[in-house]
Order: C-alpha cells, then structure tokens, then sequence
C-alpha cells in the first residue's frame, strides 16, 4: 500500500504528510487491511464481499463529494466516513455491534448532532474555525478504547464459555465410557441363574436394575450424595461376590463419613472395577479387597488395597484409568490427588479430593 499511497500523493488525490514515515507505514496498514478483507472473505461469504464493496462505494463518495465541495470538515463527507467505520466495523464483528448499538448510539448520537449543530448553526465557517479550538474532531476518536475493552471483554468471556462447553462435553463423554463388560458378565450369570431356577435371580436382577439406573440418569448430574454412590459401589461388590464360586474377602468401610456429602457421580468405581480385573479375576484363592471410604475437614478419602497374582499383571495403563485422571483434571484441577503404590503382590490406591471444589 505504501507505493500506491506515493502513487496517488503524485498525482494529488490524496496528500501523504511529510517527513512523517510512522503515519505514511500506519495509515498504509490500516487502508491495506480494509483492501484486503474482500479477497479472505470472497471464498468464504460472498454477502460479506458486496457489503465491503458497497461500503468502499460509500468511501469513494466522501472523497469526491470532499474534494469538489472543497469544505472544511464537510459535514456530509464526516457522516459518510463515520458510516464507513461503523460498517467496517459490523462485518468485523457483527455480534458485538448488534449487542451494543444502543451504547455506540448513546456515545456518538450527542457529539455527532453537536458536531452538525457547530458546523451548520454556530455561525459563518470562521466563526466554526474559532469554535472547533474547543471541540476538536479527534474527541470522536476518544470512546474508541472504551469500545474496544468492552470487546476484548466480551471475546474473554465467549473462550471461557466456550471452554466450559467443552469441559462439561467431555466430562458427559467421559462418564459415558464406563466400561459395560460387567454389566454383560451380570446379564449372562443371571441367565445361567434363571434356566436353574435360582432364589438369587429376583435379587440380582434387583441390583443391577438400581445400577443401570443409577449408571443412565444419576450419572448425568454434577453431584450426588455420597451416600447414593456408596449404594452403587455396594451393589457392584454384591453382584461379584455372585459371580464368583471361589472365596474372596471383600470389606467396604464407610461409616465414618458425612452421607449428604455432594460429589460427582461414577468417581470411584473405576478403581473398584480395576480392583476386581487386574486382583481378584487373577488370582485361584486368597484373593481380597478392602475398600475405605473417609473424609476430614477438607477433603474425601477413597482406598482400595488388593492382592494380585504377578505373573498376570498387565503394563497397560487401560482407558479406565485414563478416564479417570481426565475427569479428575476436568473437575478438580490441582485439587485432587491420586496416589498409586505396588509392593510384591500388593496393590493400594488412594484417591483425596477437595470438598470445597
């Protein structure tokens, strides 16, 4: 733009202001800016092509109209310069002019009427020349900042916003993913239970009813009482402890702990779900878990100790758990801890997260 700027200073169609080389390099980027907006959006929105056009057209028509009237501050070539900005400004972002008109209306609707009311009805032009000392036309330029904090205002909010969606998409994502085999597993020993006619089928199906149910609408809500979840981790353990024909010691202790405390819902029972795959279905006898469910003042305590057969142990880390690191990161940020220790066959996780989240 620079060389087309010296081009047209030559021929005296516009006049460059001298040995001022930081307002020639500025005004060359704002007006190269403006010239190269209908080539990035003639692919992408052709509307927004014919409106910049249009508002070129008006932009031609305030430079002839100012240079054959040949008058100081021509109040029609100022309306139509300021219509020009306002209408590059509504295709830059048309959200924020069309949420905000009634303050860009209210700002310059006053100065511009004062400005006409100077220009037109103050007097002869000399008598404008002696005014405007007063009132220069830069003070038009001075809301300018304002409106653009409000701006970066309201693009601050829409990222927070638009990351929030994508949290609460993901955390919905993430409790979907609870891994259905042992709902499977359940489904085919009741089948076996029921072709034996067994009394244990009606409290089987039962639990499982209030699990799936639990798992389908509670898991969809922010929180639930903590009481709820212990209900659900019972049921799981009881549906195993069908499952299995060996002997295995099972212990759930949750006593201590305040049962109206709010906490997401389906928090803890990937660790119990691991307790079970990578413990108890590795091992032929003596295999156990015990599980303590506690709090204190400040944060919610979940451990599980297991034993494991080594020799079956898997390197993986398994999408469960990465599940889980997720959601805690998505939930609790620095406000949680996951604390993960093996010693020979023995296996103990600690989950601590914060009340006050």
């Amino acid at each position: 733009m620079i060389p087309v700027f010296y081009v047209l200073d030559y021929f005296n169609f516009i006049l460059l202001p001298k040995e001022k080389l930081f307002e020639i390099f500025l005004y060359a980027t704002i007006w190269g800016f403006l010239f190269a907006l209908p080539f990035y959006h003639f692919k992408k929105n052709k509307q927004v092509v014919v409106r910049l056009l249009g508002l070129f057209l008006v932009l031609v028509m305030a430079l002839i109209i100012d240079t054959y009237m040949n008058l100081p501050d021509n109040p029609i070539t100022f309306i139509l310069l300021m219509g020009f900005w306002i209408g590059v400004a509504y295709i830059l972002s048309p959200a924020f002019i069309k949420k905000y008109w009634k303050l860009i209306v209210i700002i310059y609707g006053p100065l511009l009427l004062y400005f006409l009311y100077l220009r037109l009805l103050s007097g002869d032009l000399q008598s404008y020349l002696e005014i405007k000392e007063d009132f220069p036309l830069y003070i038009f330029i001075l809301p300018i900042p304002v409106l653009f904090l409000i701006w970066i205002f309201e693009q601050w909010k829409w990222l927070q916003n638009l990351k929030a969606e994508k949290s609460n998409a993901e955390l919905s994502l993430l409790r979907a993913q609870i891994n259905p085999h042992f709902f499977f597993n359940t489904l085919n020993n009741l089948y076996a239970l029921t072709v034996k006619n067994s009394k244990q089928a009606p409290e089987i199906i039962l639990k499982l009813s209030d699990m799936m149910r639990y798992t389908i609408y509670e898991g969809e809500k922010e929180t639930v009482r903590i009481a709820d979840e212990i209900e659900y981790l019972s049921n799981y353990i009881e549906l195993h402890k069908i499952r299995y024909k060996k002997s295995v010691d099972i212990s759930f202790y949750y006593d201590s702990i305040d049962p109206h405390l709010p906490i997401p819902p389906l928090l803890f029972i990937i660790l119990l779900e691991n307790a079970f795959k990578h413990g108890v279905e590795t091992l032929a006898e003596k295999a156990f878990i015990h599980i303590k469910l506690s709090d204190d003042k400040d944060s919610i305590y979940f451990t599980i100790e297991n034993n494991f057969d080594p020799n079956e142990i898997n390197e993986s880390p398994g999408i469960g758990l990465k599940n889980l690191k997720r959601r805690l990161s998505l939930l609790y940020k620095n406000q949680h801890e996951l604390i993960v220790s093996t010693s020979n066959n023995h296996y103990k996780t600690t989950l601590k997260i914060s009340k006050h989240a």
